[in-house]
């Protein structure tokens, strides 16, 4: 009709079933604000009751364009709704936490069943009388860095055996050293001078550094060797990378290219006859940990089981310096669950979180029992 109140009335279409009773808010609206040139309509007294006053073409018309009434197209389709009630809602948490208490003691079943034994090395495999000066040990080349550690077995180890290594106080998740590398370098032997984020260690001589970067430049680069008694314990040290990174992240025609040419070398060095997708201790490497303190997987033991008391020497060499950050280093052997490796702190998340759910479950009931909420006399069932 042209008035302002078209939109408010389009509105209330969606919501009002009798048309009767639309119609006469309509005329009521437009004779309570009226707009110049509106044709007043007549006043409807039967609005409420069946309207009989259409006839003729327009009212045949105005059927005609009737949409078809469906109870899906009007949302009118029976439903079901439940009524959450205080009994209802204590009976769900508690289930909730009954369930998370019992994941969580599965959790750490798991994780007890995980047997592992570490070493820290850092300090042993450094001479006495260099212990005041450790930073210019690691750092002389001429020195002799090798050192036998013991591990004794505590209980029955099946292989396959992982070997780890484990290192402390050492920031992978720094924003400059994260981003310090070139993914289009390390996937396209067409990219090797895509090196611009890669500073200070992007090239060498004006020749590019593949692959460039802090974090491939710090590689780790101790290494070890495991014997029991006169038995030479092989490692195993393919399959430790994720196979994405082996298919895709790391170009099989791609090849290290002035790898720690530079003056100063951050750690350990690359087989340049080996493309990168072939440099499975790189590819782990340069998964970056989230926290200070990490393990990255080094080998596997796959051939021999460890039995309880077995001596298991490790012939460790003290390449890698953190020394000059303060940090630690650690040798790890651990077997496998069906949650990975040894962590009670899945297990005890799902048991704090179960015994929360059940201590508000206690005091839903305690409130329901002691002191039910008072009903309005207006809503109290009358008695007969």
């Amino acid at each position: 009709m042209g008035t302002w109140i078209d939109p408010y009335l389009s509105c209330f279409q969606y919501a009002l079933k009798d048309r009767q009773a639309l119609q006469a808010l309509q005329d009521w609206f437009i004779w309570t604000f009226p707009s110049p040139g509106t044709k007043m309509p007549p006043v409807n007294s039967n609005a409420a009751g069946p309207s009989s006053t259409q006839d003729g073409p327009a009212a045949t018309t105005k059927n005609r364009n009737k949409p078809q009434y469906h109870p899906f197209t009007q949302q009118e389709l029976p439903a079901c709704k439940p009524i959450l009630t205080l009994p209802i809602a204590i009976a769900v948490i508690a289930s909730v936490g009954i369930i998370f208490i019992l994941i969580g003691l599965g959790c750490i079943s798991s994780s007890n069943k995980v047997v592992e034994v570490s070493d820290r090395y850092e300090t042993a495999c450094i001479p006495k009388n260099m212990h005041n000066n450790a930073v210019a040990y690691i750092q002389n080349p001429s020195e002799d860095k090798s050192c036998t550690r013991v591990l004794k077995v505590p209980k029955d180890m099946k292989k396959p055996i992982y070997i780890y290594y484990q290192l402390d106080r050492l920031y992978q998740n720094h924003r400059r050293y994260a981003r310090s590398r070139s993914i289009r370098q390390l996937s396209d032997p067409k990219m090797a001078r895509d090196t611009r984020i890669c500073k200070p260690e992007a090239s060498a001589d004006g020749s590019p550094i593949v692959p460039c970067g802090l974090v491939a430049w710090s590689l780790f680069n101790d290494t070890y060797s495991f014997s029991r008694g006169n038995e030479t314990l092989a490692v195993n040290k393919r399959g430790i990378s994720w196979r994405s990174d082996r298919n895709r992240l790391f170009g099989k025609h791609v090849y290290p290219r002035n790898f720690q040419s530079s003056g100063l070398i951050g750690g350990g060095t690359l087989d340049p006859s080996k493309p990168l997708s072939e440099q499975e201790d790189l590819m782990v490497w340069m998964r970056t940990a989230a926290l200070p303190r990490f393990r990255k997987l080094y080998g596997r033991i796959d051939q021999v089981d460890l039995r309880a008391g077995d001596v298991v020497e490790v012939t460790v060499m003290n390449n890698y310096n953190t020394y000059s950050f303060g940090g630690g280093k650690a040798v790890v052997l651990s077997t496998a669950g069906a949650l990975g490796g040894k962590s009670s702190f899945l297990g005890r998340a799902y048991l704090a979180g179960g015994a929360a759910s059940l201590c508000v479950a206690l005091l839903l009931t305690l409130l329901w029992l002691l002191g039910p909420a008072p009903v309005e006399p207006s809503l109290r069932p009358e008695r007969r």
